[in-house]
């Protein structure tokens, strides 16, 4: 009895070993290269990145790659959206954070304990890791490093560590300072199309296929809402849905963009919203089964009219399918609904 228990000691002890190569800096510095703890990650790196062409961001279920247009703009694309740019500040802060990244303790270089770190080979299905990867002109490799799992910090002003390894090296540290890497192309996305105030929309000329074109006008006074000016109808009018034309373009969001030549649906017609500064917007929705695409144009309004239409030239954008009654309702749907008639009490019931 006496032995078993001395055996079952001595497993003990080699498990807390074995634990202790991943998280003590101390069991792994015979294996880790001559770096003084605090140095950065890629020295110089900042003086490389006006060569950098190429971002790519890889896990074993999801891949992403960012392209870089040099010209007047130098702006980041999404190849795969037809090199529609992406959030400026997201790829500096990525960037920024590649440069100022810190070695602070060697780990383990042991390969079979590299995916508790989350530093494992980040193609191997099941893996947590992400593969960085920053090239030159050619595919040149600029920087790369595998970025495992995070430690969060709950106290105040204090920096935010994440366990690295460079590919080539089976060597894994912990590092210091902010990385964020997203391989979710729509985090990358500016997802606004447009804010236009509902108060700014002046008039509303809808002209929807095989339907009668529709006039929306407001009228005077601070408080006025857009009103059906033609054609003239004997019917009451739904407030709900004229005021939904009206903020048809007030926080309006896609859901998915591509190029407009490539842009799926049969047209539905178009809409033109013009505001009191003289800024003119069309909109051309077109419906694909359950998803609804939108190409707009602007024109009018000076610098504004030119930025959005600089913007928005040459893209279609994915949006709820809802926004088709906004953008061209029928006639029909923006009649009053009538309300459904209460029913009958039972016989016999005492009356309300």
């Amino acid at each position: 009895m006496e032995r078993r228990t001395l055996l079952l000691l001595g497993a003990a002890a080699v498990a807390s070993v074995g634990a202790a190569l991943v998280l003590s800096p101390d069991a792994t510095r015979q294996t880790a290269p001559d770096a003084p703890p605090g140095s950065l990650a890629f020295p110089g790196l900042t003086g490389q990145l006006r060569e950098a062409t190429r971002i790519e961001i890889r896990k074993h279920d999801a891949s992403l790659i960012l392209q870089r247009q040099l010209g007047a703009n130098d702006a980041w694309v999404l190849p795969d959206r037809g090199n529609y740019p992406v959030r400026p500040e997201k790829v500096r802060e990525m960037l920024v954070g590649l440069t100022e990244l810190r070695l602070v303790e060697a780990r383990t270089a042991d390969p079979g304990q590299l995916d508790r770190l989350g530093v494992d080979d980040p193609l191997r299905p099941g893996s947590t890791g992400v593969l960085l990867r920053l090239l030159g002109p050619r595919d040149l490799v600029i920087a790369e490093l595998v970025i495992g799992r995070r430690r969060v910090r709950t106290q105040g002003n204090v920096p935010e560590t994440v366990y690295v390894r460079r590919p080539t090296e089976a060597q894994a540290w912990l590092a210091e300072g902010r990385l964020p890497v997203d391989a979710d192309p729509q985090l990358w996305l500016d997802r606004d199309i447009a804010n236009i105030a509902q108060d700014r929309v002046q008039r509303v000329a809808v002209h929807r296929v095989e339907a009668p074109e529709l006039l929306l006008v407001r009228g005077e006074g601070p408080e006025a809402k857009l009103r059906l000016e033609a054609p003239a109808v004997l019917f009451p009018l739904d407030e709900v849905a004229l005021d939904e034309v009206a903020r048809s373009l007030e926080y309006l969001t896609f859901l998915d963009v591509r190029p407009e030549a490539t842009a799926p649906g049969t047209a539905l017609g178009e809409a033109r919203f013009t505001m009191a500064d003289g800024l003119a917007i069309t909109v051309r929705p077109s419906r694909d089964e359950e998803t609804l695409w939108i190409r707009l144009t602007a024109e009018g309004g000076d610098e504004a009219g030119a930025r959005l239409q600089a913007r928005w030239a040459g893209w279609a954008y994915q949006v709820g399918v809802w926004k088709e009654k906004a953008f061209v309702p029928r006639l029909d749907e923006l009649r009053q609904r009538e309300a459904p008639a209460a029913p009958e009490p039972a016989a016999g019931s005492p009356p309300r």
